[in-house]
């Protein structure tokens, strides 16, 4: 089943971001999945199916927001790299 959430927002939002409405709503849906991947509330697939993308774009999605698709923090990464 699928469901629909509806978001008030008035053209000063738009005007504000300078993004079209349709830009704007993908906007909304990418952050929406983020926080809750996040928050570890949705998997990457599950957070890729809110956002409206491939699992696999999602996961290169998550970079801007220095977010690793696999559960570990860049920095940690990059450390466990240097100390093999």
């Amino acid at each position: 089943m699928t469901h629909i959430m509806t978001i008030p927002y008035s053209d000063d939002i738009l005007f504000s971001l300078k993004k079209s409405q349709a830009e704007f709503e993908v906007e909304a849906r990418l952050l929406l999945a983020v926080k809750l991947y996040e928050l570890n509330r949705l998997s990457t697939g599950k957070a890729a199916e809110l956002a409206g993308m491939s699992r696999v774009a999602f996961m290169f999605a998550l970079k801007p927001f220095n977010l690793s698709p696999i559960g570990v923090e860049p920095d940690e990464l990059a450390e466990d790299f240097a100390n093999a």
